[in-house]
Formats: C-alpha cells, structure tokens, sequence
C-alpha cells in the first residue's frame, strides 16, 4: 500500500510517546503461551511478557510493534444505535501494530486514514462494534479527536446465516442482471434494518430526504426475496418507461432474443408493467412476441385446443384476417362480433386465441397479445393450432373402437 510509511511514521511515534514497544516474542512461544492459558481454562491472549523488558533483545529476532495499553478506567464506545457500550480493560491485550516484516496491522491503518482523510462519522457492521474499544485507544493515545460511531445490524441471507462473498445475493449486480430496477433495489435495502412508519415502497428523492438514524433498528435483517419482487413490481408499475425499455432490451439479449424482432419495446412494457415482478420476468412470459416459433404447452393445448373449439378458431381466424387496421380496439371488436354471431361467450375465443398465439395460457388481454404479436404471427399461428386440432381428431379417428 502506498500509506505504508505513513503507518510506519504513527507506529513510530506511538513507540518514541511510550505508547508503544517492541515485542520479541517468537510464534512458538506465543502458541505456547495460548495453550497454557486455555490449559488453565483462560481466553487466549498475548501477557504483555515484553511490556515492560528492559533486558536485551534476543539474537536473530526481528520484533513486532505493539501498542502499549492504559491500565487505568474501562472504554466506553458511545454509539448512535447501541447507546454506550461498555468494555473491561482489563480483557483487552496490547495489540501488535507493525509485524515484523513491517507491515501495518488493520486496527492502526484503519485509524490513521481516517484521521488523515477527516472522516468524522463511521458508520459500519456491528461486527466491527468489538474493534471499536481498541481503536479508541489508539485514537486517544495519539491526541486525536474520535469520530462518531453507528455500528449497524448486519444482512442475513434467508436462512438466517451470515452472507457469503460466494452467495449471489452479495452482488448489486447480480439484481440489475436479472431484471430489478436500480431504483426498487435500493429501495428494498434502504429498508432493510429502517423503517418510516408502514411505509414501503420510496423514491429515490424520498429516500435521501427522510433516511435518518431515527428509524435505525438494531435487530439483523433477512434478505426476503419475496419482499424484493413485491417492491421491484410496484417500481415498475411507475417507472418511467424509457426505463423500461432499457432494461428490458437487456433481458431479451439475455435470453437470446433481438428487440427488433418483436413489437416496440414501449408498448410490451406497458402490457406488463401492471402484473410483472421483474424485468426478467417479463422478457421470458412476452417470448412468444419475438420468437418466429412458440412452443405449445402441451398442458395447456390438451386442455384448450379442442376438437369443439376448431369452428370457433376457423371463424376468428377468418374476421382477424379481414381487418383493415390491426389495433387493440379492432382485435377486440373482432373477436366479441364472432362470439355474438357464434352465439358464444367471448372468453370461449378469448383462451383458445391466447394458447395458439402465445403456447400458454396466461398473457395480457387477448385483444392486447393479439396486437403485440402482429397479424401475421396471429393467423400463422392459428393455421398451426387448428392443424394440432386436426391431428387430434384424426387421431381419435384412428384409435380402436372397445
């Protein structure tokens, strides 16, 4: 690290005020030392045998700095969230700060590049809250003035268990890669460990102007991946829709398909923004729009795509052709003057319709998916579900009679 010397030059000065000494312990001895503390049934720790030395040093061993600790009163950490926090002296060793091939040790340089860079405040994990006492110390040994500390409640991953590096739930990343919005991610970890009343699902503006240390809490948080959806799903549905688009570009690539295949961006995120939890997700259910081929849910067209249902789709089929502007408004008129002529329902179209356009049975609107998928699509499409139809009663033909 280019702060090196600089840790040198406090490690030095701490040894020049009697601060600090130089220790000449060897790593055999220091194992031994902690094997016949934890013998005795005591927490393993350095004695402080070279604190006060004055004999020489031995032959061939390079000594570690350590930092001489007071013997007098406990360390009190005031913090905004835990209140004062109290530590026994007499539990805190003297801890190395330069090891004997000159390297700082984390505890000095953490200290020194905060002073040097004048931070004022530290706000980090509450897994750092046992590091604080020392670090005091330091800070006071030096002459310094001790920034505020807010050691907050760590993440916990859904089991309950501390985050891993390996776990992708660590990475930001990771949700912008599959589908979250920036805007609803932060929201989701803004929330994680604060809370405003009941409250939700914020801005970003919301965000900067109401988070405060008030609404802190000290208790760990889960990550919920639940709880992310349902806030991703309502950012969507008021995200700007040139946001959408952009991620949404990103999702189809991702899975193969090209944006320029399939109707305009705009209005596919319009037709989900209403039912969709991710982007991801909207790229993989609005497939059918930009694939040249669909794959039937066999489910679904065994259910669907019935013999009875072949004069219906036949009629459609034949009034979607016919249309001289293909628009929702068009489609859907279409479709209720064949029902009403066929003396139907108009949902006895509407699912036949969606399973042949799209391969399943879920999609917006029909009138909406017929519009995205476009005329062409829509009448290829219906040739091939009443060719399945066929092929089914040609099958029943066939089959024994009992």
């Amino acid at each position: 690290s280019s702060r090196v010397e600089r840790h040198r030059e406090v490690a030095n000065q701490l040894l020049e005020s009697g601060s600090a000494y130089h220790c000449y312990c060897t790593p055999d001895e220091l194992a031994a030392m902690r094997e016949e503390q934890r013998a005795r049934g005591e927490v393993p720790r350095y004695d402080g045998r070279w604190r006060d030395n004055t004999g020489p040093p031995p032959a061939g061993v390079k000594p570690v700095i350590r930092f001489r600790r007071p013997d007098t009163e406990d360390v009190v950490v005031e913090d905004w969230l835990h209140g004062d926090v109290r530590y026994l002296n007499s539990q805190l060793d003297d801890l190395v700060l330069l090891r004997a091939d000159g390297s700082p040790t984390y505890h000095l340089s953490c200290v020194v590049d905060d002073e040097d860079m004048g931070v004022r405040q530290v706000i980090r994990g509450d897994d750092h809250l046992n590091n604080t006492p020392r670090q005091l110390q330091l800070i006071q040994a030096l002459g310094w003035t001790p920034p505020e500390y807010c050691h907050l409640p760590l993440l916990l991953a859904p089991d309950g268990k501390k985050l891993s590096k390996r776990d992708e739930a660590t990475d930001a990343l990771h949700y912008l890669r599959t589908g979250y919005l920036p805007d609803a991610v932060l929201n989701y970890l803004a929330r994680l460990g604060w809370s405003h009343g009941d409250r939700e699902v914020f801005t970003i503006k919301e965000l900067i102007s109401r988070f405060g240390r008030e609404g802190l809490g000290a208790s760990a948080s889960r990550l919920d991946p639940d709880k992310l959806n349902w806030i991703n799903q309502q950012h969507l549905k008021t995200a700007a829709v040139e946001v959408l688009c952009e991620g949404l570009e990103a999702q189809l690539e991702n899975i193969g398909l090209k944006p320029a295949d399939g109707p305009p961006l705009e209005e596919v995120a319009e037709a989900w923004r209403e039912r969709a939890e991710t982007l991801a997700g909207v790229a993989k259910a609005a497939r059918w729009a930009f694939s040249h081929e669909i794959e039937l849910d066999e489910k679904a067209a065994r259910k669907v795509l019935r013999p009875v249902v072949r004069e219906p789709l036949t009629a459609v089929r034949a009034a979607l052709a016919g249309l001289a502007e293909w628009t929702a408004a068009d489609i859907h008129a279409c479709i209720a003057e064949t029902a009403e002529t066929l003396g139907i329902g108009f949902g006895k179209l509407g699912q036949p319709l969606r399973v042949a356009v799209t391969g399943g049975g879920v999609s917006p609107p029909i009138d909406i998916t017929l519009y995205l998928a476009g005329r062409v699509r829509t009448l290829e499409r219906l040739d091939a579900a009443l060719g399945y139809i066929d092929a089914r009663i040609a099958t029943a033909g066939s089959a024994p009679q009992g």
